[in-house]
C-alpha cells in the first residue's frame, strides 16, 4: 500500500495534493509535534506504539496515522469503522500476516471513526494488538473513554488533537494559494471569511477554496471578493455534530451560563447550537429542564415561561419561534436561582431506594367502606381546614417509626425566600404541639 503516499496526481483533490509527506509539513498540533512533545519523540524513537488521535474532523488525525506508517516503513492498512464488520477485521489481519511472512513488513491497522466500532469488533482485532502483530491506531471525534472498549484503551495511548487556530489555518491558506492557485487572489474580507467558513477543519478550508477556484475559472475571475463568496458558497455551516460531545458541551456551556445568570452567555450558546443545526424541539426540552432544575420554586413564572416558548415554537417553527426561545434563555438567566426541588426529589428518591417499604399509618389511610372504618382506617384523622390557621400542627404525615427527614431546604432567593419562611414558621408550630403533648 506504498501507493498511499506517492505523489498526488494533478488532478487529484486539493486537501490530498497538500497532504504533509513529512510532520515539519504539518500545521497545527504544536502541542504534540513540537521538539520534545509526545508525538515528535514519538516518531523519533524509532519504536511504534498503539495510540488513539482523538479531535474534532479535519485536524490530521488520518495525516498523522499515514506519516508514521511512512515514517517506520510500516504497510498502512486503513479500515472505516462506518463500513467495516467483523469479517473486514479479520480479513485485514490475514493481510497483515501474508506482509509480515512474505517482505518482513509490520503492519499500522488504521480504524478511521474507532467510536463507531461496537465491542465485538473492538474484541476482533485486540487479540492481534496484544500479540504485536499490528499497531493500531484509531481516529475519533468522539470521547474514547465513552466510546472504546478499556481493554483496547488500556492499550493504546490517547492523544488529544485541537482545532487549527485562524493563525494556522491562514498558514494553510497561504500553502495552497501558492501550491494550488497561485493566479487567484481574496480580498481582505474575502479571506477573513473563508477562515471563518473553515471554522477550525483544515479539509473544509481545502475544499471551499477548491470550489472557490473552480467557480472562479468558470467566471473568468481572478480576485474573490465577498461579492462572489456569498454567490457561490452556501451559508456559514459550523462544524456540530448533532450526536457527539462537541453537541453535548456546547448544551452543557448552555446550561451553566443560565445557573451562573449570565444572559449574553446563555443567549450565545443557544444561537451558536441554532446556527449549527441543532433540533429547536430540542432545544426548548432542554430550556424547561433547566427551568425546573435551576430555578424552580423561587420563580415559577421561569417555569410557565420555558413551556409558554415551547409551545410557541411549536405553533410558529424556525426562524420566528426561536425568538421565543431565546428571551426564555434570558429570562432563566436573570431569574433568581434554585436547585432546592431538584435535591429535596433526588434525596427522596436516594432514601426510598434504600428504605423498606414502610406502610401507610391508619390515620392517613381513606375509610370507604365499613370494613375500613372498623379497623381504624381513617381514625384521629385531624381535617387540616378545621384546625386554626388551616394547618393541623404536630401531625404525623409519615410512616410509623421513619426516621426523622428533611429533604427540601429552600433557599432565601426569590419566592423561596417565602417559601422558607413560612416552613419555618410551620415546624415552629409543630414543636409547640409536641411539646404541649408531652406535658
Amino acid at each position: 500500500m506504498n501507493d498511499l503516499f506517492a505523489a498526488a496526481q494533478p488532478d487529484a483533490p486539493l486537501a490530498e495534493r497538500l497532504r504533509p509527506k513529512h510532520i515539519d509539513e504539518v500545521i497545527g498540533q504544536s502541542h504534540l509535534l513540537g521538539e520534545g512533545r509526545p508525538l515528535r519523540l514519538a516518531f523519533q524513537s524509532g519504536r511504534l506504539h498503539s495510540m488513539i488521535l482523538w479531535g474534532p474532523p479535519g485536524v490530521g488525525k488520518t495525516t498523522l496515522a499515514r506519516l508514521m506508517a511512512s515514517a517506520f516503513d510500516a504497510e498502512f492498512m486503513p479500515l472505516s469503522a462506518v463500513l467495516s464488520g467483523v469479517k473486514d477485521i479479520r480479513e485485514a489481519i490475514a493481510q497483515a500476516q501474508r506482509v509480515l511472512q512474505q517482505n518482513g513488513r509490520h503492519t499500522i491497522l488504521f480504524v478511521d471513526e474507532v467510536h463507531r466500532f461496537n465491542k465485538s469488533q473492538q474484541d476482533a482485532f485486540l487479540p492481534f494488538v496484544e500479540q504485536g502483530l499490528v499497531t493500531f491506531i484509531g481516529a475519533t471525534t468522539e470521547n474514547p473513554s465513552f466510546e472504546v472498549n478499556n481493554a483496547l484503551l488500556s492499550r493504546a495511548q490517547v492523544y488529544v488533537l485541537h482545532a487549527l487556530s485562524e493563525e494556522e489555518l491562514g498558514q494553510l491558506f497561504e500553502r495552497a494559494q501558492a501550491v494550488a492557485m497561485p493566479g487567484l487572489s481574496f480580498a481582505d474580507d474575502a479571506h477573513e471569511r473563508v477562515i471563518g467558513y473553515a471554522d477550525g477543519d483544515a479539509r473544509r478550508l481545502l475544499n471551499v477554496l477548491e470550489q472557490l477556484q473552480t467557480a472562479a475559472e468558470t467566471a473568468g475571475k481572478t480576485l474573490i471578493d465577498s461579492v462572489f463568496l456569498d454567490n457561490t458558497l452556501a451559508q456559514n455551516l459550523r462544524r456540530f455534530d448533532k450526536g457527539g460531545e462537541a453537541f453535548y458541551d456546547q448544551i452543557s456551556a448552555l446550561h451553566k451560563s443560565v445557573r451562573g445568570s449570565n444572559p449574553d452567555a446563555a443567549l450565545y450558546w443557544l444561537v451558536r447550537m441554532l446556527d449549527g443545526g441543532a433540533d429547536a424541539r430540542y432545544m426548548a426540552r432542554r430550556i424547561v429542564r433547566m427551568a425546573w432544575e435551576d430555578i424552580g420554586l423561587a420563580d415559577p413564572r421561569a417555569i410557565q415561561l420555558a413551556n409558554d416558548a415551547a409551545q410557541t415554537y411549536e405553533r410558529l417553527g424556525s426562524p420566528e419561534g426561536e425568538l421565543a426561545l431565546a428571551q426564555a434563555v434570558i429570562y432563566l438567566a436573570c431569574a433568581p436561582k434554585s436547585n432546592a426541588g431538584y435535591v429535596a426529589y433526588n434525596a427522596a428518591r436516594a432514601f426510598v431506594a434504600q428504605d423498606g417499604s414502610r406502610e401507610v399509618p391508619l390515620h392517613l389511610r381513606n375509610a370507604p367502606t365499613k370494613l375500613m372504618k372498623q379497623l381504624d382506617y381513617g381514625r384521629d384523622y385531624r381535617y387540616a381546614h378545621n384546625e386554626a390557621g388551616g394547618y393541623a400542627a404536630g401531625e404525623n404525615y409519615f410512616p410509623d417509626g421513619m426516621p426523622d427527614v428533611s429533604f427540601y431546604q429552600p433557599t432565601e432567593r426569590g419566592l423561596e425566600g417565602k417559601i422558607s419562611e413560612k416552613l419555618t414558621r410551620l415546624r415552629e408550630l409543630d414543636e409547640q404541639a409536641r411539646a404541649g403533648s408531652n406535658k
